[in-house]
């Protein structure tokens, strides 16, 4: 972890090389929030392979950038396109650029997820306001020797998605008449679509959306002591009684059509933020 430690530090000079501001917000602009991009007053923009340490995105999706600048007033860093579990990448490497982030000062951490509806309530297209995690993912990025630097050896994950900007975001939401909920998200690492038998398997958890990734960001960010919000939106359904064959591009379409009203969301937590 000493070595962890200094590989940050390594990443972290880079990224003030080319940008002074101290962030107070990191954003992961996963499926969902690509557009935000467009929003923010950018100061610089750091291709991943310039900077020490970070992996590479795979994702076809992904821009693989870190966008460097002002969004409603506040300093951001961004990340144009994450890391996941099924591209190859240990959680340590998915979680590196949040480490990266907090070193440089952000306080809070909002990140995005396209997530398949088990909650027969959820519609297409809905936004989900994470309220709680379930981590079936087969790692964790804290296993190893701890740095205290970083966090603590056994962070508390009683509140690990924050209430107050959970409230936030739904406030956000209603306000724009868009249809949210809160809901329990259970990450599996992919990159299959899981089996009938799973999905009933993960409702019974206690699930309502299950997908590939956030969950180790958000565990290190916590670690960190960051506040977490969480967004996902519900790109297809998952009633096993009554499912159909993934269609890909149907999913990559609904999360395109929803991504608006996140980005609305999104935009209403942090005006909130800044006042």
């Amino acid at each position: 972890m000493r070595k962890l430690a200094a590989q940050i530090e390594q990443a972290a000079e880079t990224i003030r090389s080319r940008w002074s501001a101290r962030p107070r917000v990191g954003v992961v602009l996963g499926t969902g929030l690509g557009t935000l991009a467009g929003e923010i007053e950018t100061h610089a923009a750091l291709d991943y392979a310039s900077i020490p340490h970070f992996p590479r995105s795979t994702v076809a999706t992904h821009t693989g950038q870190l966008v460097c600048g002002t969004l409603c007033g506040l300093p951001v860093v961004a990340m144009e396109g994450r890391f996941h579990a099924y591209e190859g990448y240990s959680h340590r490497q998915i979680t590196f650029p949040i480490r990266v982030m907090r070193a440089l000062g952000a306080e809070t951490l909002i990140v995005s997820n396209a997530a398949g509806g088990l909650n027969p309530r959820y519609s297409l297209g809905d936004i989900v306001a994470i309220d709680d995690h379930i981590n079936l993912m087969g790692g964790n990025p804290l296993v190893g020797v701890n740095d205290d630097r970083l966090g603590p050896r056994f962070p508390d994950m009683s509140r690990p998605y924050d209430p107050e900007l959970n409230d936030r975001a739904l406030e956000a939401a209603r306000r724009e008449n868009i249809v949210a909920h809160r809901g329990v998200y259970a990450a599996v690492a992919g990159p299959n679509l899981e089996t009938r038998a799973e999905y009933r398997c993960l409702r019974a958890l206690g699930a309502d959306l299950v997908g590939m990734s956030t969950v180790p960001e958000v565990i290190v960010a916590v670690h960190g002591g960051m506040r977490v919000l969480g967004l996902s939106i519900v790109t297809d359904l998952c009633f096993p009684d009554d499912l159909e064959p993934a269609d890909i591009e149907r999913i990559i379409a609904t999360a395109a059509a929803a991504e608006p009203k996140l980005r609305r969301i999104v935009l209403g937590v942090l005006e909130r933020e800044a006042s």
